[in-house]
């Protein structure tokens, strides 16, 4: 057995969904509300199984994980132009911002990886590919399990049918090129066919904020259609309570809870 399939069986062991929250937004967008501060925003987020932050922030945030319920520590590899909306960049260019190997003797338990493909450049989605095949490559060296992020260009502007194909077929690239799970958007009631065409555990983002009972809700549909898990940012740091939030999240999660029932 492989360190990678240890470190996957203890994120995930007995079948376990997770309820993962995203606080490496400021990379993309400076500071945001409920986001002034990371390690403040941390304080909050206790429920979490497995925290998403950006290498820089790994240091300021390390008392919050040396604990032995803390939640799982996930560290971005990768930063991509696309991802800062505010500067309204229309293609998808990545690069690495930290090792696999750096960020595990740092204390990383997974990391994590973009790979934007079908950006109309072929030259730009496989450099995307090979930076991708790079970092899974080295994340498998150092036993350090990787998600692939799918994240197509304009997501939220799609079609519902455009945006499955592309999360469909981009589930099923990242788990080819070596990730051991995918991140990526809830598509619909086709849903189901991209976490069997994946093969590896597949987790739901939460993309725009909403209210919180829409929030719930997609991940209720999420988890229903055998999604493993969800990774939630502004849903969770930007709600009016985000412990009391976190918790009914995990509800839906853990618990199949329906959304009703978890907020009561």
């Amino acid at each position: 057995m492989s360190g990678q399939s240890i470190r996957m069986g203890r994120f995930l062991g007995h079948n376990r969904n997770v309820a993962l929250v995203a606080v490496d937004h400021g990379a993309e967008f400076g500071p945001l509300l409920g986001l002034t501060s990371v390690p403040e925003t941390l304080g909050k987020l206790a429920g979490a199984d497995g925290v998403l932050l950006n290498p820089g922030m790994m240091g300021a945030c390390g008392d919050f994980f040396a604990t032995p319920d803390a939640p799982a520590m996930i560290v971005r590899l990768t930063w991509t132009s696309s991802y800062c909306f505010p500067w309204n960049y229309t293609e998808a260019h990545t690069c690495r911002v930290a090792g696999a190997g750096a960020a595990m003797i740092d204390g990383a338990d997974v990391v994590m990886a973009c790979c934007n493909l079908q950006s109309g450049d072929e030259s730009l989605d496989t450099a995307n590919v090979a930076l991708f095949a790079e970092l899974a490559s080295e994340a498998g060296s150092v036993g350090v399990p990787m998600v692939g992020e799918v994240y197509p260009l304009g997501a939220e502007q799609l079609p519902e049918e455009e945006l499955h194909m592309r999360v469909l077929r981009g589930a099923r690239i990242v788990a080819e090129l070596g990730a051991n799970a995918v991140k990526t958007f809830y598509t619909g009631k086709r849903f189901a066919e991209v976490v069997e065409g994946a093969g590896i555990p597949v987790f739901v983002l939460g993309a725009s904020k909403t209210d919180e009972m829409g929030a719930l809700k997609k991940a209720h549909e999420a988890i229903s259609a055998g999604a493993r898990g969800v990774v939630f940012g502004r849903n969770v740091f930007q709600a009016d309570d985000p412990v009391k939030f976190l918790a009914a999240l995990a509800k839906v999660v853990h618990q199949e809870a329906t959304p009703e029932d978890a907020l009561a």
